[in-house]
Order: structure tokens, then C-alpha cells, then sequence
């Protein structure tokens, strides 16, 4: 009997993953994600402080489960034998579902399920999915900043590179496209766009969209709108489609999730629409990746998507908190304004506090958002790719208008004792 003994050395193994995730460094470096530092940072803030309550405005996700019909149909779903099944690239009636939706939230009335609709595990690995579509080593994605990562990460993850737009002030929150060199624009196969936009919550126009559409248009490169927030609208702003301007379907996607606009953020449900060609290569993509969300989800989206009423309640609420925020950090000192979509409120930051007996001055946003953890248990994101910004956002945790108003006063109090400078 012949035993063979497999040894291998100390550290081999990261001689064998890939170069994408840093081969033999990863793992290494002292680099932290940015919310797995804020993590920490709560953590730690939250046990040396166990007598006050941490006040997390920093979260993105809704506060509150979604409609009590909406886990009815999931419930009801559940158990039946047909849904047990893979469903692959999505049942056709969740397809015609988003197309109803896309005609009577958003105007857009053409749209054939059929070809031009794919549902996605979460809009994340939509996103993440894309640019598999189009990259090549070398080649280039143009993306916001301040922005979502994802789309970014699996272009470099591809041997692709990423140019970012920065979000400045001055520019409204509008990425400038005027800006970007020629030699990066050859190179450049796709833009990716968010709005409502998280983190700086500014609204897109259809003029804005016609900007993008041209720009696209002229040097033949694909859009991907990742519209998350697009039906959380307030003081009379209508949930806008990148899809209302002419020629749009021809050279991009829309990307729409249910875990805002329903508060299904961890039933992982979402779709794609447009382009036939580009939904037809996400496809198939998508086809060698997973194999459909469970068809009791579908089905309790379905549900959703026919009635886009129950996002109006969603609405009603942040909106309310919106008020009391803003009248809030206008009382410390804050530059805010109320964001006609998205739930988040984007301001700059202080100068500094001069809480001691000396003046003290925040670098960055980075620098202020951990002072005011450590000094007022108040979690927020701080931003600091184009200017020095603070992100609130009101899916805080409050049961009803009383504790609103509670703990919106709670902030103003905690925040006052700071001494802030502005």
C-alpha cells in the first residue's frame, strides 16, 4: 500500500490567488474598507459609551420591514411545489411586472419585457455584472465620485481602468464631462451614473439626461443609470427614467431595486431594462453566475411592483424627517437643504470645534465624522473625494412621529454641546 503525503509550504497559497484580490499581499495591507471602518468605529464608540445611545444616521437601508402584503404573498408563495424550481434569468410574469412598473411610475411605456427586462439578485450584482459585458484589459469605465464602488471594483478586477468624474458643488453634483481628456474618452466603454445620487442626493433633470445621452452618443460608449433611488421623490419632483429622453435605449441600461423603494433591502430583488443588446449579453452573463432569485421573492415583487402606492408612504415618512433634520443642523450652523430624492442629506463639514479651550481644525470629513462618533455617539459617512462633505441619512431607527422628533432633537442637543465652527 503506497501512502502519498501532500506538504505544502508556509504561505504557498497566496502565491495562488489572483493578482485582482493582490496575490501574495492579500490580506496585508493595513488599508480598511471605509464602512468596515466606520463599523469598528461604532463598536468601539458604542463600549465606551454603554450609558447613551448610539444615533446611526449613517446607515443605508430603510428602518422598517417591508408591507405586511408583501410578506403575506411571500408567505402564501413559499410553499407551493411549482416554486421550487430554478428561475434562472427570471419568471415572465416578475418581466412583465417591471415593464407595468416602468409605464406607470415612470412614463415609459415601450418597453418589452420580453427582451428588454432581467431581473438581478440585488441591483449589486447587476452592477458587478456589467462591466463583464463590455471590459477588456485596458479598457476604461467613467464613474461618479463620491459614488458606489461596485461597478468600479470589477472593472479593475478585469485588467480595466477607472477614470473618475468627481461630484463637485460647483457643478451641482453633475459630473463634467468637458473635463475628460481625449486619450481617456478612446479608451472609455463605459459610464456609469446614479441619481437621485448617493451620497450628495441631487436629482437628475432631463436635461442633464440629454447631456449624457449626447456625450454617449457621439463617442460610442454605453450608460449604465443605477436609478436605486429613483422613486424616492419629494415636494413635487416626479421619479424621472434616464429613459425619457430620446435615444437613451440606444446606448445604455437602467438598473431599479426594490430595497429602497418597498423596503426589501435583504429580499435581494431587482432589475435591468433597456438596450436589448446590452440586456441580451447581462443575460447571458447572468446565465453562467446564478440561477434566479427564489420565484416566492418574484412573486412577492410582483406584488410590490403593481402597486407602486405603498412607496408613497415611504416618502411621506422621510420627507417629514428631511424637515426636522435640516431645521436641525440649520440651528447648529450646517449649509443644508432638503433633497428632493434619495434619503440622504449631504453637507459640508465644519471648520472645527472649540469644545476645548483651543480651536481645533478637521482635515477632513474623515477627521470630523470620527469626532463626532467618539464625542456625540452620532454615526454619519463621511465623503471626501470632491470637497469635505457629511452624509446623514433618515432611515434612523424611530417608531412613529413622537420618536422622530425625539431623537432629531437629540442630535441638535448633542451636536450644540460640539461648539462647531463653520
Amino acid at each position: 500500500m503506497i501512502i502519498t503525503v501532500f506538504s505544502c509550504k508556509v504561505g504557498s497559497m497566496e502565491l495562488l490567488l489572483a493578482q485582482r484580490l493582490g496575490g501574495k499581499d492579500f490580506g496585508n495591507k493595513a488599508e480598511i474598507y471605509k464602512f468596515e471602518r466606520i463599523k469598528q468605529a461604532k463598536a468601539q464608540a458604542v463600549k465606551n459609551n454603554p450609558h447613551i445611545r448610539l444615533i446611526d444616521m449613517g446607515i443605508g437601508e430603510p428602518d422598517t420591514p417591508a408591507p405586511g402584503e408583501i410578506i403575506d404573498i411571500l408567505a402564501q408563495e413559499a410553499g407551493k411545489p411549482g416554486n421550487r424550481y430554478y428561475a434562472d434569468n427570471g419568471i415572465p410574469e416578475f418581466r412583465e411586472a417591471a415593464a407595468r412598473y416602468m409605464a406607470g411610475v415612470y412614463r415609459i411605456t415601450d418597453m418589452d419585457p420580453g427582451k428588454q427586462i432581467i431581473h438581478g439578485i440585488g441591483s449589486k450584482p447587476i452592477l458587478a455584472m456589467l462591466p463583464l459585458c463590455f471590459i477588456n484589459p485596458g479598457d476604461i469605465t467613467l464613474t461618479t465620485v463620491p459614488g458606489y464602488p461596485v461597478t468600479a471594483t470589477y472593472t479593475r478586477y478585469l485588467g480595466g481602468r477607472v477614470f473618475p468624474l468627481p461630484l463637485w458643488e460647483q457643478n451641482n453634483f453633475f459630473p463634467d464631462f468637458s473635463s475628460i481628456p481625449r486619450s481617456i474618452i478612446r479608451k472609455a466603454r463605459l459610464l456609469y451614473i446614479n441619481y437621485p445620487n448617493n451620497p450628495t442626493a441631487q436629482v437628475a433633470t432631463k436635461e442633464f439626461f440629454r447631456e449624457v445621452v449626447d456625450f454617449a452618443w457621439k463617442n460610442n460608449i454605453a450608460v449604465i443609470h443605477d436609478a436605486a433611488y429613483a422613486a424616492l421623490t419629494y415636494d413635487g419632483y416626479s421619479p424621472l427614467s434616464f429613459f425619457s429622453v430620446d435615444g437613451a435605449k440606444d446606448i445604455g441600461v437602467e438598473v431599479h431595486s426594490l430595497s429602497k423603494a418597498f423596503n426589501m433591502t435583504g429580499w435581494r430583488l431587482a432589475f435591468v431594462c433597456g438596450n436589448k443588446k446590452i440586456i441580451k449579453a447581462y443575460g447571458t452573463v447572468k446565465d453562467n453566475t446564478d440561477s434566479g432569485q427564489f420565484r416566492a421573492i418574484q412573486k412577492a415583487g410582483i406584488h410590490a411592483l403593481n402597486n407602486p402606492h405603498l412607496t408613497n408612504r415611504v416618502c411621506e415618512k422621510y420627507s417629514r424627517r428631511f424637515n426636522l433634520l435640516v431645521d436641525a443642523l440649520r440651528h447648529i450652523g450646517f449649509k443644508a437643504e432638503k433633497p428632493k430624492g434619495s434619503f440622504y442629506l449631504y453637507v459640508p463639514c465644519p471648520q472645527g470645534t472649540s469644545e476645548t479651550k483651543t480651536f481645533k481644525k478637521f482635515h477632513n470629513a474623515v477627521e470630523f465624522s470620527e469626532f463626532l462618533l467618539e464625542k456625540a455617539l452620532i454615526s454619519t459617512v463621511p465623503e471626501d473625494d470632491a470637497g469635505h462633505f457629511i452624509r446623514f441619512s433618515v432611515t434612523f431607527e424611530a417608531n412613529g412621529e413622537d420618536e422622530e422628533k425625539a431623537v432629531i432633537n437629540e442630535v441638535k442637543e448633542r451636536m450644540l454641546k460640539l461648539k462647531l465652527v463653520f
